[in-house]
């Protein structure tokens, strides 16, 4: 890998996480979740799910949206495998 490769692999790195934390801080603003409560929540949904299906946990996003004076939460769960995983 060149060098200019590392460094713009880097910053799309960097502009990843900047975005990750904006969308964190709007979250909170939109609900009175603080960041910590929805990671913990993020943190359950995937120990939970993996439990019966294969996912990817690092490609896993929550969110909170709006729909008028309701708001919804959002998850996108990558599937790994759509086989099913026996219950331990």
């Amino acid at each position: 890998m060149s060098f200019f490769n590392k460094i713009a692999g880097g910053k799309k790195k960097s502009a990843q996480s900047a975005k990750e934390r904006l969308q964190l801080v709007l979250t909170h603003d939109r609900t009175d979740l603080t960041p910590a409560e929805l990671e913990a929540l993020k943190d359950e949904l995937i120990e939970v799910i993996s439990q019966h299906i294969e996912i990817d946990p690092d490609a896993v996003h929550i969110d909170i949206a709006r729909e008028g004076r309701s708001q919804r939460l959002i998850a996108d769960i990558p599937l790994r495998s759509t086989s099913r995983r026996r219950a331990r």
